[in-house]
């Protein structure tokens, strides 16, 4: 699996990342899911610039012009419901692509809150047969949300390529990637920290994306 860290290049993804870390700027949850769609946004820029184009030709007011297109038949997945606002940003890029919607979350197994295990409810997808799969969830802690749904999006046929997108990630959530998915994946941080607290949560990160984003839950 090749691993992208966008932090390590100089880019506006780094101030996005700056303001959502922030606890003062996160009191506006409008402000902190702007900044979630556009570092969506941003990775989505990124990630076409590795696709396949075709040239067509268009008609235009004043005559002809070659242009070129996105070859590939794209399919935008997003981890529900913290993965929203990234997904939005994605598809303001890939206003073309069809989307898939799944529905892992983790719940912690143990009293004290440091095991977790990954539930997954719900999925609505199109087939992903020969299908560039973009899968979308902001936070890679421990990775097995992700995996989850890596696993149940491949339940539904084969795709052409595959690339996992995140804000945050972990070394521990990317060495459950390599475990578990296939070598040619591609995944795009926009940084990686160090590590998760004992509550498996990503240490500095900037807390819970979902409750951030849309509100406490039960």
């Amino acid at each position: 699996m090749k691993v992208i860290n966008l932090s390590e290049q100089s880019s506006i993804i780094n101030q996005y990342l700056a303001e959502i870390r922030d606890k003062s700027y996160q009191r506006n949850r409008e402000l902190f899911r702007n900044n979630i769609r556009r570092i969506g946004e941003a990775m989505a820029y990124e990630i076409s610039r590795t696709l396949n184009y075709r040239p067509k030709t268009v008609t235009t007011p004043m005559g002809s012009a070659e242009v070129m297109r996105v070859k590939d038949n794209l399919l935008l997945a997003t981890v529900l419901r913290a993965g929203l606002p990234f997904h939005e940003g994605f598809l303001h890029v890939f206003d073309h692509a069809d989307s898939a919607f799944v529905s892992a979350f983790r719940m912690y197994t143990n009293r004290e809150h440091t095991e977790v295990g990954i539930h997954t409810e719900y999925i609505a997808s199109p087939s992903v047969k020969g299908k560039t799969l973009i899968i979308v969830d902001p936070m890679l802690a421990t990775g097995g949300s992700m995996v989850a749904a890596y696993e149940a999006l491949l339940n539904t046929g084969r795709p052409a390529g595959i690339h996992i997108a995140c804000v945050i990630g972990t070394p521990e959530g990317i060495e459950m990637l390599r475990a578990n998915v296939a070598e040619d994946v591609t995944l795009w941080c926009a940084a990686i920290d160090p590590g998760m607290n004992e509550h498996k949560y990503i240490v500095p990160g900037f807390g819970d994306c979902g409750d951030l984003c849309y509100g406490e839950k039960l």
